[in-house]
């Protein structure tokens, strides 16, 4: 493998579910599982453990629970040594329910005060944070915390730019954040702020219509909502985020059709933004576009971060076409495991590139 080390920049939180598919209403007063989560963190997590090198940082309140999770990321291999560990504000928590067949998964956010949320550029030292890294990612859901945290967020793409190092952003748009200017609409003051840092990037990555809730830029005949996706759309969509954004190399969006919330087809698409080619994964045998088929899904969370993982580890050292399978493929594998993070090996996702899909018992 290529050596590269990929940092990600953003907030980690406590995640608190119900046992299986269980309701708030069912487990309390009771037991909740608590694991860790969040985008840039999911992403450095899958890095490791596909076989690259990752660093996470973060600004982390100083106390037992923040350790724990530094010393799970270490455990995984993920660089931890530029925490910020600080004497204000909180770590973050996010109650999931996992949905079943039509009744969609939920999340609710205790995030407010949290301590990157707090903290701005200045209680930072971004370029010894980003020594030794060759690729920096971040995402649309830290700036959407605070004007702190988006003026930190647009600060450290800006020192990756200027020490020579790669930017992926993953537009990541969440409707139940971005509340931090009064007055100003969610999607304008997203569309605002992304602008900035969107800018900065050399890879920009979305999902199926993220496009269209941060930039206005909607593909045709298509409906999110009514499951119904116009795939060969997207490669327009790419097209003119590349055209907004001219110094973008790539653009990655994932395609997810639900059809329930254990039933879903997944699959990928990687534009070239140079030689204006698209990429789509999976393909059959013909060629054309044949998404994975995803049925009784053990935990969607972290899909869209196994992917932007995959295609960063990928890309550095296969082709455009071979990199969209693989981040595909491990993404689809994330689907069937619990948790934010991607347990999944490298050699577990090359099997699945390579048609093992039965799921049978190896022996």
């Amino acid at each position: 493998m290529k050596e590269t080390c990929i940092a990600g920049f953003g907030e980690v939180m406590l995640r608190l579910c119900p046992a299986g598919k269980g309701r708030f209403a069912q487990a309390l007063p009771g037991t909740l599982e608590a694991t860790f989560g969040g985008g840039e963190a999911n992403v450095c997590a899958s890095v490791a453990m596909l076989g690259g090198r990752s660093r996470y940082l973060t600004a982390l309140p100083d106390h037992p629970v923040a350790r724990a999770f530094a010393a799970q990321m270490a455990g995984f291999g993920v660089d931890v040594s530029r925490l910020h560990f600080a004497a204000v504000g909180r770590m973050g928590v996010y109650f999931a329910e996992h949905g079943s067949n039509m009744r969609g998964s939920n999340v609710l956010y205790d995030r407010d005060g949290a301590t990157i949320a707090l903290l701005g550029p200045d209680a930072y030292d971004f370029a010894a944070m980003l020594a030794g890294v060759s690729h920096l990612h971040v995402t649309g859901i830290t700036p959407a915390l605070s004007q702190n945290a988006y003026a930190s967020t647009l600060a450290i793409a800006r020192q990756a730019v200027q020490m020579g190092i790669a930017v992926s952003v993953d537009l990541n748009y969440r409707k139940k954040l971005w509340n931090w200017e009064a007055g100003v609409k969610k999607n304008v003051l997203a569309g605002r702020c992304m602008t900035e840092i969107v800018a900065l990037a050399d890879m920009i990555i979305g999902n199926e219509e993220d496009a269209a809730d941060v930039f206005g830029i909607h593909a045709a005949d298509t409906s999110v909502e009514g499951g119904k996706l116009n795939v060969a759309a997207y490669q327009d969509v790419a097209a003119q985020l590349s055209g907004r954004f001219p110094r973008a190399r790539h653009v990655a969006i994932t395609l997810r059709e639900s059809f329930s919330a254990d039933y879903n087809k997944w699959g990928g698409m990687l534009y070239d933004c140079r030689d204006r080619q698209a990429h789509w994964a999976p393909v059959d045998a013909s060629g054309r576009y044949a998404p994975y088929e995803i049925g009784a899904i053990v935990d969607r969370f972290g899909g869209g971060d196994s992917f932007c993982a995959g295609l960063l580890v990928a890309l550095a050292e296969m082709s455009p076409a071979d990199a969209i399978r693989f981040a595909v493929a491990a993404s689809a594998l994330k689907h069937t495991i619990r948790g934010d993070f991607n347990y999944s090996s490298r050699a577990e996702v090359e099997a699945l590139m390579g048609g093992s899909t039965s799921g049978r018992v190896k022996r």
